[in-house]
């Protein structure tokens, strides 16, 4: 009798066991756990199209248009005893190599690494649809308004580039571009290289990417050097380049954070009971 129970029970145990095994999913039929979900960013189309769109052509105008807008003599001619030592401590000697090198950085190097580190985080995480392209809209509109302010403000503070100061008189009207001898500050280089760079990593940053600290460190990076090399090239005094940086950092952060933030306010219409309407307000806190 006792070895018939103890069958039994060993049969029961023995059934129970290959049941569970049955059930219980197997290690690569277990989910991997979702990561964070990346949020949209409000924008519309139409408007952010046209503002960008404008500000990049008041930008192409105002330059086509520079041997009329710019003053012929300087405003402001005479550096600060603090923008003359820096000039004289890190401007090269061969002045033209850094003036290359300049313009590659802000318009070749940042733009490939920002759109490009951008787009990868859109794909890698999973991004909405469209997401690099909104992206790349919102970035653009930064920069393209940073630049629109710093030709109205280069054009009527006018002052004089630190190479043509240097410049006998009488040489001031021969340099190679002579409109371009007055509009020293602030740093368009600057302006566009911050801008860039901070709406860059505040979209990513919005979208919650994980290679958000690296475009922000990356850009900045980027920024920093072109920053410098127009002091090098002796195009731009250091208040010139640090008046840019902080201008082209404020616009490249408002921009995004205030007109395509994922949490934004928004104040609206709605509807109430019995009839009429209120200001509603909708966003998340």
């Amino acid at each position: 009798m006792r070895t018939a129970a103890r069958a039994c029970l060993l049969l029961l145990i023995a059934t129970t066991t290959a049941a569970r095994a049955q059930t219980a999913p197997s290690p690569a039929e277990v989910p991997a756990p979702a990561g964070p979900a990346v949020p949209e960013l409000p924008y519309s189309l139409t408007t952010d199209a046209t503002v960008t769109g404008a500000a990049i052509a008041f930008w192409i105008g105002t330059e086509a248009l520079k041997s009329h807008l710019a003053p012929d003599t300087c405003r402001w001619c005479d550096p600060p005893g603090f923008d003359s030592s820096v000039r004289d401590a890190l401007r090269w000697q061969n002045t033209e190599r850094a003036n290359v090198i300049s313009y590659v950085l802000p318009l070749a190097v940042e733009p490939l690494f920002v759109f490009g580190m951008d787009a990868l985080s859109a794909s890698r995480d999973q991004a909405p649809p469209r997401a690099a392209w909104v992206d790349a809209l919102v970035i653009s509109e930064a920069t393209s308004i940073a630049m629109a302010m710093n030709q109205i403000v280069k054009f009527i503070v006018g002052r004089e580039r630190p190479f043509v100061h240097a410049l006998p008189e009488a040489d001031k009207a021969n340099t190679a571009h002579p409109s371009d001898n007055n509009v020293s500050f602030y740093s368009g280089h600057a302006t566009m290289a911050f801008a860039m760079a901070v709406s860059g990593g505040t979209v990513a940053s919005m979208r919650r990417y994980r290679l958000a600290p690296l475009i922000w460190g990356g850009g900045l990076a980027l920024a920093a050097a072109t920053a410098y090399l127009r002091i090098a090239a002796d195009r731009h005094y250091a208040s010139d380049v640090t008046t840019g940086a902080v201008v082209g950092s404020l616009t490249g952060f408002a921009v995004p954070y205030l007109f395509h933030n994922p949490g934004r306010l928004i104040v609206a219409p709605a509807p109430i009971d019995g009839g009429g309407a209120a200001l509603a307000l909708r966003g998340t806190f």
